[in-house]
């Protein structure tokens, strides 16, 4: 079985494409909806979440673990793997290598959480990857808790994420890196705004692929989803339809289960 998890619903992006590549895979989906957002917490507290979550899900039997969650990747996917060295570990990072390779501007932007946008993970990435290309940080906070509430196109956070945007544009950035899985749920907006000027990158579609890599006999099973969160699992599962995913819903074995993950 393969284990995918988040802070909350942003994950659900890279579970889908996991699913699209790997259709007979066995997947578990967790949710930790009690700590939603990592994005605004110290990577102490997300490294305690982390490591805690890994050892629910290795105890479910889930033999591949995917961190989908940049903010946790950044502070604790380094721990997760010294913690379960038998077990392969895929994380999430900002799309900042292939965004740099197709930027003709030399100018991009990374959108993410203030965690995320602090991290030396993310500072490394751009040294290792976007040398001689202009990066501009951008911070977004709140906009996982919008994902999370599904409040996506209300006026008010159209008009917020516009003031955003264009000023990257102004600066002539070419390519704007979604540096959050939530963010992936925000696309049309961002689509819309950056339609003719820049590229969206997101980065679920390889880190789907890295999984098809690492998943061996574990691809090869029932197909069966089970969906699991630490805090209103209804919500979860009501979820889905509302971002497009109503096909995942079809895949669950069962409605999405209630746990307990403590440290």
């Amino acid at each position: 079985m393969i284990g995918v998890f988040d802070s909350g619903l942003g994950g659900l992006s890279v579970l889908a494409a996991i699913a699209r590549a790997l259709p007979r895979a066995r997947l578990c989906y967790l949710a930790d909806t009690a700590h939603v957002p990592y994005g605004n917490k110290a990577d102490a507290f997300i490294q305690g979440r982390v490591l805690a979550i890994g050892r629910h899900l290795v105890n479910q039997g889930c033999r591949l673990l995917v961190v989908a969650c940049n903010t946790a990747t950044a502070a604790a996917v380094h721990e997760l793997r010294q913690q379960h060295p038998g077990i392969s570990v895929v994380g999430v990072e900002p799309g900042v290598k292939p965004a740099a390779a197709a930027s003709r501007s030399r100018r991009i932007a990374v959108l993410t959480t203030e965690s995320t946008a602090h991290s030396e993970r993310l500072a490394r990435l751009i040294r290792t990857h976007a040398d001689g290309v202009e990066v501009h940080v951008e911070a977004c906070p709140g906009w996982a808790t919008r994902v999370e509430t599904l409040d996506l196109d209300g006026p008010a956070f159209a008009t917020e994420i516009t003031a955003r945007i264009m000023p990257l544009l102004a600066l002539g950035a070419d390519q704007l890196v979604l540096g959050c899985t939530h963010y992936s749920f925000l696309a049309p907006t961002l689509q819309t705004l950056v339609a003719g000027r820049a590229q969206l990158v997101d980065v679920a579609d390889a880190v789907a692929r890295q999984v098809v890599r690492l998943a061996g006999d574990g691809a090869q099973e029932n197909g069966a989803l089970y969906l699991q969160a630490t805090a209103r699992p209804e919500r979860l599962q009501a979820a889905l339809p509302r971002l497009g995913l109503g096909w995942l819903a079809d895949k669950a074995r069962e409605p999405a289960r209630l746990i307990t993950v403590t440290g």
